[in-house]
Formats: structure tokens, sequence, C-alpha cells
């Protein structure tokens, strides 16, 4: 469904809908949001997501026409593609683009490093109030050269094989993710990378490696050490040796951030990484997959204009 023709207004917002985010009822949600905007006095368009990454083409259709206020509609994946639309196209500098969330998805992880509540009322009062930040975003290069862009977090390994198995569990709600990590425990191996960074290589047997924007992933676990998503700089956390074992007793601290201060984990910041492996690990970008193998990532400072909780 689009909704694309009528005369555009300087402050009028353009709505990217997923219908199929999360496990609510999305008529019954829809329906809220529509009459909480008109309540609110935010004037808008919108249109629905019809297929995978159709998100792309909707937000370059909507900067075409002038729209330079956006909202995503939906979960992380949503964010992730509008992020990937706004980021490809060439109408405007990305800096002068607004994107705001009404979070509709199963793990909404983006919107708590801002205390954005996952709730449609609370979070269009955060829309209304206007406030943002210039965020950073990641740019992921994979070895054919396609790039891919990311806000939250993206990772090589064990983290791209639990997405793997996330998606037959996604129905469930948000205890998929903790499901998907245990059933993947007991089915995947470590794999040796070569790191470059900071003018340095090393090799390492590791069971992940995370390059962290933001806070939360995987559904509130928290496995960087100090990410700040305006400081220009890659968090990154490189899981070493994990076995089963070392997993499974420090599952809270995966959820409480402690896992940064265990001996096999290494943390650091930095404006580039790259990564190269003979193994076809999987690579995911804010719980997308996004490719395999190689990669190398880099950071683009205030990058898009995110609204924020202000406190």
């Amino acid at each position: 469904m689009y909704n694309l023709n009528h005369p555009i207004e300087i402050h009028k917002w353009f709505l990217i809908v997923n219908p199929f985010a999360g496990n609510k009822n999305f008529k019954k949600s829809w329906t809220k949001i529509k009459y909480l905007l008109k309540f609110n006095n935010i004037q808008y368009s919108f249109a629905f997501t019809q297929y995978k990454k159709h998100e792309i083409i909707l937000i370059k259709e909507a900067l075409k026409k002038g729209y330079r206020n956006i909202i995503s509609v939906g979960g992380d994946g949503t964010l992730h593609h509008v992020v990937n639309g706004i980021m490809t196209q060439r109408y405007t500098k990305t800096y002068k683009i607004k994107l705001g969330i009404i979070p509709l998805g199963t793990g909404n992880d983006w919107i708590k490093t801002y205390s954005i509540p996952n709730s449609i009322e609370k979070s269009i009062a955060i829309i209304k109030k206007n406030t943002t930040i210039l965020q950073d975003i990641g740019c992921i290069t994979l070895l054919n050269g396609k790039k891919e862009y990311f806000n939250n977090l993206a990772g090589i390994g064990y983290d791209g094989y639990v997405v793997k198995n996330l998606r037959y569990l996604k129905k469930i709600g948000s205890l998929a993710f903790l499901l998907s990590g245990l059933y993947s425990l007991f089915s995947y191996n470590t794999k040796k990378y070569s790191i470059t960074s900071n003018k340095k290589t090393i090799h390492e047997q590791c069971l992940m490696i995370v390059f962290g924007i933001c806070k939360y992933s995987g559904g509130g676990l928290r496995i960087t050490k100090k990410p700040n998503p305006i400081d220009g700089l890659l968090d990154i956390t490189i899981v070493k040796n994990f076995s089963i074992l070392d997993l499974l007793f420090n599952l809270p601290k995966l959820y409480n951030g402690n896992i940064v201060h265990h001996k096999k984990v290494v943390t650091y910041k930095t404006k580039e990484i790259t990564i190269t492996n003979n193994c076809e690990s999987i690579i995911e970008a804010d719980g997308e997959i996004i490719g395999y193998g190689s990669l190398k990532v880099t950071i683009l400072q205030e990058a898009i204009q995110v609204l924020v909780n202000k406190r």
C-alpha cells in the first residue's frame, strides 16, 4: 500500500510500515498508531512493506519526493533496511535526514540504548518532542565488494549462527533469542580468524567477533564494553575459544554486560577492522544475515539524525 502522491509539507513525516513485524495484532496496532499521530497533530504519509528489503526501495522513493523526516514502524530488521536505504540513496546528505521509530518487532534492541520504551504511545510522544542526535553508522564491506550498513551491532561467527537459527523461532517472541542461542551452543564450533586493526594483526580461534555502535543485541544481550553511538569508534569484542560450558556458566553475564571482563574476552575501540577467514563464517548486522567469510568494517561518524528520548 502506498500513499506518496499528495503535496509534501516541510515538517511532514513519512512512515515505512512493516505489517509483518513482531507477533502483535498489526491491524489493532496500526489503528492505534494512526489515531495517536492524528491526536498529536503529526502530519504523515506512509507505505507498507510487501517483501523483504522493500524498505530500501520505499525510502528512496520517499526521499526522491522530498521527504526528510522518516519513521520506521517495525522491529530492528525494518530499521536496518530503512538505514540501508538512507545510506545508499543519492537525493540528500544522510545527516539531513531525521529518523524515528515506532517499535513493533520481536527484539527491539536499538531502542534500548536511547531508553525509548517499547510502547506505541510513548514512542509517538518522543517523535512529537523531536529531540535528535547525530548517530554514527557502521559500514561492512564484504569480499565481493558489496556494502551493508548497520546502526546497532554486527558480528561474525556464533552470533551469525544464532541469527540463522532464530528464523525458525521468531514466532514465539522475545524468548526466541535465548532459545536460539542455547540450541546453537551444541552445534557450533569455534573458527580461526586473522584480525587486523590499529596497525596490528592477530590470529585467534574465536567463538565470535562483535562490532558495536549501540549497547544491546539478541533481545537484550550486552556484549560490548563501552559502546557510544556518537564517538566515531567501533566497540570491538573478541570472544576467544569459549567452550559450551564457558557459555552456559556465563549466560547471566551476557545480559548484565560483565561478559566483557572474562579472561577469554578482549575488547577495544577502533575506527576500522578487517577479518579474514577460510571457513565461510556467517556475518550478521542488526540481526540480519548479510554474507559469509571475510569482511572489513568501518565507521561513518554523525551519519543520521535519530530521534531519542530526552532525559
